[in-house]
């Protein structure tokens, strides 16, 4: 089943359960992923790794929202961006602990025969793509400098 077809399942229920927080997330995922199909012109389906990097960016989104919102002292807003990021959460793969991201970006460190710190950039590039979805690239930007200092 595509994300799209889920999300469209996931709106009817949570109408009927009258989730208002819940149904304005899957709105706006659903507004996300129309917006990407339309965007080329042509309307056709997005790929799972379009779908994945959609999500990501809006989880994304609303953790700096919801920081930003608590360090000016607005929970009303934040209770709002947390909720919704719980719905978008729930659409992404599970996130790997920092322990499995430095084991990953350690092996990836070893395929690619990097050695110090201007190989930073092969690291990286590989990294991101292996762990899409799973790990903040923050993160992983992080582990790669402490390995390869």
């Amino acid at each position: 089943m595509s994300l799209k077809t889920e999300i469209e399942a996931q709106i009817k229920q949570a109408m009927l359960n009258k989730e208002k927080t819940r149904l304005t997330a899957l709105r706006a995922i659903k507004s996300l992923i129309l917006l990407a199909e339309t965007e080329k012109g042509a309307k056709e389906e997005i790929t799972e790794e379009a779908e994945l990097k959609l999500l990501t960016k809006a989880a994304k989104q609303r953790k700096d929202s919801l920081e930003i919102y608590k360090e000016q002292g607005r929970e009303d807003l934040a209770e709002v961006e947390q909720s919704e990021l719980q719905v978008i959460e729930e659409f992404l793969p599970q996130q790997l602990t920092e322990e499995e991201v430095r084991h990953e970006v350690q092996k990836v460190i070893e395929e690619t025969g990097a050695s110090g710190p201007q190989d930073m950039g092969k690291v990286m590039g590989m990294a991101t793509k292996k762990l899409a979805g799973t790990a903040d690239g923050k993160i992983i930007s992080q582990m790669a400098r402490q390995l390869l200092s």
